[in-house]
């Protein structure tokens, strides 16, 4: 059975590890670092907190991606 990626899914994929934040068909997003705003950006621009880093995999990748496990929200601790 091949593993369908998810959001909130813990993964591998080449030498990149971390949460799937998006997806929709054609890719998903890894996200693989995060950081706060610094507190005098947070009046500019958008409603975000945390600053992101995420690495875009399009769906033809897919079935090299490793399930490593799941979490139940985005607010759960490591």
């Amino acid at each position: 059975m091949r593993y369908e990626p998810k959001v909130n899914d813990y993964v591998s994929w080449k030498d990149v590890e971390g949460w799937v934040y998006f997806k929709d068909s054609t890719y998903l997003t890894i996200e693989t670092f995060v950081r706060p705003k610094h507190p005098d950006d947070l009046p500019h621009g958008t409603n975000h907190r945390n600053e992101r880093v995420l690495v875009c995999c399009y769906s033809t990748d897919w079935k090299d991606i490793q399930y490593i496990r799941t979490r139940n929200d985005i607010y759960e601790e490591k």
